[in-house]
């Protein structure tokens, strides 16, 4: 029994040390994890401090919603200028060509107006020369039967190539003893027998190369 004795104080001794060794070795484990732990919370609030220092999300995605509603705005009032600007640029374009149609029609019409105001002259002038011409022909006949008249009162009166008879001498020789007047308003001058009458009208005039007997 006594034998036994030492042998059970070892085997208590070592369980003891056995006990003791493990336990050291539990806390060695436990002040590991603990210190793993310790060192992510360290990081995880170093993160967190960084994450403190980003602005906040909602923040900026409000932000970013606000700049794109801007850009749209902004886009929707560019089309419309740019519509504003085609529809101006199509109204321009427009007037430009209905200003040229009247200024077409325009010189279409003045030119129409200058043709007919030149046919129109030379209508004119035609007649203005006919009508001349029928005055001159009628003078030239009325000087004819001034000096008709004239030759017959010298025959009737025994009056010599010499003798100037008056309008009152010569009026018994025509219709009605009215005597004749210029049509173009020209003045006769009787003149003596041997000379033909004439009219203040140069044209007129018996004398005129076109006129002569």
């Amino acid at each position: 029994m006594k034998n036994l004795i030492p042998w059970v104080c070892v085997g208590a001794l070592l369980v003891g040390g056995y006990l003791m060794y493990s336990s050291g070795q539990s806390k060695e484990a436990e002040l590991t994890r603990l210190r793993q732990e310790g060192e992510e919370l360290t990081a995880l609030k170093a993160e967190n401090e960084e994450l403190k220092k980003l602005p906040d999300q909602s923040v900026e995605l409000a932000r970013l919603r606000k700049d794109n509603d801007e850009l749209l705005r902004l886009r929707n009032e560019v089309k419309q200028l740019r519509d504003q600007g085609k529809q101006l640029t199509n109204k321009m374009l427009a007037l430009q060509n209905d200003q040229t149609r009247r200024e077409e029609q325009f010189n279409s019409e003045t030119q129409a107006l200058r043709d007919q105001n030149k046919q129109i002259a030379q209508v004119t002038l035609r007649a203005a020369a006919q009508t001349a011409q029928t005055q001159a022909d009628a003078c030239v006949n009325n000087l004819h039967q001034i000096n008709g008249a004239k030759q017959q009162w010298a025959l009737e009166t025994g009056k010599s190539a010499e003798a100037m008879p008056t309008m009152a001498d010569l009026l018994p020789y025509f219709s009605q003893n009215a005597f004749p007047v210029c049509p173009a308003g020209g003045g006769y001058s009787l003149n003596d027998i041997k000379t033909f009458p004439t009219c203040s009208i140069a044209s007129h005039n018996l004398k005129h190369p076109a006129n002569a007997p």
